[in-house]
């Protein structure tokens, strides 16, 4: 029974010793013959249990040598198919071709202004903060001495979990400065860029989820004409060294007292009439003193510190910057629109 079993792994190792292979479809049939799942030399190894005791280690080192075999036999014929391939594809090149062009990729109009805004007050000392999308009602509201008959509270402004009344998607990125000053002492000088959300009905103008930027500095004796300035110098930086500013009384519950800052567009272009409403002023942003009423809450003595505070929406920059007259197309990740970008820094 033995000899028969002998022979039999004999008679395959020379076949095996015969196999030529050409191509990558012979290679993969000899593979799959000696190498694969079911291969013939696993079969072999079955046959293990019909040999004497004596003569099973024999058996076994005679199955190992074929299997060895097997897999010099195919790594030495692989690698002579690839190198065939790789001088037969060389030699095919058709230097004369034109190139194909591949375009690269653009930066979104969105990131392009965030990343200028950051550059320009991390020129003066502010540090970038970002935190958590999905944030508690006392961070986003309560700290900021938002009322509790808010209208921003209700449901039809926010976007509050299931189930949930305290778990919302932040409105604003003030929450950000609600933990940083909760968790930082005093001085404190950041930047809270990042995405919020609001209930309000997508159109060209306004849509349920935009990015903000909000600045925070607080330190001993800082006054509104340290606020005005530190925006001064940022319009001038964002539009130019001859840009104008103007600040608007107005009302925040988290400043006070609080304004909105314009810049002179100007009205060189029709243009320019309809997006300043024939005035030649822009709205970018609103600011304001920190509430003694926002410090205290996040444990903050109004008596020693001050500051101020400041908050823009990025799309509304991106479509000054850029003349984007819908807002829904920084969200539709159109090619054809975004391609315009490319080679903005």
């Amino acid at each position: 029974m033995s000899s028969e079993i002998f022979a039999k792994v004999q008679r395959v190792l020379e076949i095996l010793h015969t196999e030529t292979i050409t191509d990558a479809t012979s290679l993969e049939s000899f593979r799959i013959k000696y190498l694969g799942s079911k291969n013939e030399i696993k079969a072999l190894f079955g046959e293990i249990k019909n040999v004497e005791n004596d003569r099973k280690k024999e058996f076994g080192q005679l199955l190992n040598d074929l299997k060895q075999a097997a897999e010099e036999k195919f790594e030495l014929f692989k690698e002579q198919l690839e190198s065939t391939s790789g001088s037969q594809s060389a030699t095919d090149l058709d230097l004369t071709a034109p190139v194909e062009m591949f375009s690269s990729g653009s930066r979104h109009p969105v990131s392009l202004i965030l990343n200028k805004i950051i550059n320009i007050f991390g020129r003066i000392g502010f540090t970038v903060a970002e935190e958590r999308e999905i944030e508690d009602d006392w961070h986003n509201f309560t700290a900021m001495n938002t009322p509790e008959d808010h209208p921003a509270r209700d449901m039809q402004d926010t976007f509050y979990l299931k189930d949930s009344t305290t778990e919302l998607l932040r409105t604003h990125t003030s929450s950000v400065q609600a933990r940083i000053m909760t968790t930082q002492k005093p001085p404190i000088r950041i930047i809270a860029p990042g995405r919020v959300y609001r209930n309000e009905t997508i159109s060209s103008r306004s849509h349920c989820q935009f990015h903000q930027v909000e600045g925070l500095y607080i330190d001993k004796n800082v006054s509104f004409a340290d606020m005005k300035q530190t925006l001064l110098y940022f319009a001038r930086e964002m539009y130019g060294p001859q840009a104008e500013i103007r600040l608007r009384p107005s009302f925040f519950p988290f400043t006070e007292p609080s304004a909105e800052m314009d810049v002179y567009w100007g009205l060189n272009n029709e243009d320019d009439y309809r997006i300043t409403k024939g005035t030649g002023w822009l709205e970018i942003l609103g600011c304001g003193m920190v509430d003694p009423n926002v410090l205290i809450n996040c444990g903050i003595d109004p008596e020693v510190y001050s500051g101020f505070a400041f908050g823009m929406g990025i799309e509304r920059q991106a479509m000054l910057q850029y003349k984007i007259t819908d807002i829904r197309q920084l969200f539709e990740n159109d090619a054809r629109f975004l391609r315009q970008f490319s080679g903005v820094i």
